[in-house]
């Protein structure tokens, strides 16, 4: 006899927690679009597990009615690993910050991505530390001026998503706080993925660093200023849907429709490539002046779960060699009596 699933709503994945963030934080709407897109993923509510670290947004465990573990600064990555190691049937899905997961973190981040552990990792990214009100962090743009660097700071920031490229990640997506429906559809890509899953959600913080993606979020400046990628679907953008992206030798370029340039000019969106530098050079647009803001899956390829091949070789280890036990194993080599 099949079991069938209980029909969740979002208020299944709410709790009885006073949601402790600033009025207006873009955490509310990263919340609220996990809390909606949960119900919808056919998984029992006792098999998810939200891992976080320290910060604003490592408080999401509380918020969350699943199992969760609010662990230490930037070692979310490393407890979620274990906990999908041992149990891998489990939904593992880790909530870390811009500071969190690239600063003291970034040794476990890389690796994480690096081993396609089958984790889902949101992170926030609001370019400053919140929680310690207001130092700049990994992300903060060159000549920030905060707490810590008052002269402005002197750093060259993370690119979140090329440096999850370059630790070989197998989904790399974008979205932002308060582009719900483009956030949500985000979420459950990254769901569906069967490695581990890298969204890097750009997030205000309206006490530390107001307006911090207002020419992505302004509605009279977004759509010059971003370009919404759709796997098969040619890189067009532009108030007027006017403006594209082609390839130009090595390097793409922002060219105007019209004039002889055809939609038929224009890269058409491979999130499949098997490539990551064409995804990599999709992740740099933004850096250079007069090109917009990639939002959406950058890259979703198939690669092998770093959990399916330890159960593969715990299980070819214990055929051949038997359970093991734990004691002689303490007992074994040299051994001494302290006295």
């Amino acid at each position: 006899m099949t079991a069938t699933l209980p029909v969740y709503t979002k208020k299944d994945f709410q709790t009885d927690q006073e949601v402790r963030w600033c009025p207006g934080c873009g955490d509310y709407a990263i919340l609220s679009a996990v809390q909606s897109v949960f119900p919808e993923l056919g998984v029992p509510r006792e098999k998810f597990v939200v891992v976080s670290g320290i910060g604003c947004s490592s408080r999401f465990p509380y918020y969350m009615n699943t199992f969760g573990f609010h662990t230490i600064h930037g070692r979310a990555p490393a407890v979620a690993t274990g906990i999908k190691l041992t149990r891998p049937e489990l939904e593992v899905w880790v909530a870390t910050g811009d500071g969190d997961a690239l600063s003291i973190g970034g040794n476990h981040t890389i690796h994480m991505l690096r081993r396609n552990v089958g984790l889902k990792v949101l992170l926030f990214n609001n370019r400053i530390y919140g929680l310690t009100k207001g130092q700049y962090s990994p992300t903060s743009e060159l000549g920030k001026k905060a707490k810590s660097t008052p002269y402005g700071s002197v750093d060259r920031p993370f690119n979140p998503l090329s440096l999850a490229l370059g630790a070989e990640a197998t989904f790399v997506a974008r979205s932002v706080d308060v582009f719900q429906p483009h956030l949500k559809s985000v979420l459950r890509a990254a769901a569906a993925h069967q490695g581990s899953a890298f969204v890097e959600i750009l997030q205000n913080c309206n006490i530390f660093n107001d307006g911090a993606w207002e020419n992505l979020t302004d509605k009279d400046l977004r759509d010059d200023h971003t370009i919404a990628i759709e796997h098969g679907r040619p890189l067009v953008f532009g108030k007027n849907r006017d403006q594209g992206i082609r390839r130009n030798g090595l390097d793409l370029e922002v060219v105007k429709l019209g004039d002889g340039v055809t939609e038929s000019d224009l890269i058409v969106h491979d999130e499949r490539n098997p490539n990551p530098a064409y995804a990599f050079l999709l992740s740099r647009m933004d850096a250079t002046p007069g090109f917009p803001t990639p939002l959406g899956v950058l890259r979703a390829v198939d690669a092998p779960r770093y959990e399916d091949g330890m159960t593969e070789q715990i299980r070819a280890v214990m055929a051949k060699k038997g359970k093991g036990n734990l004691a002689e194993l303490l007992r074994a080599g040299d051994t001494w009596e302290v006295k």
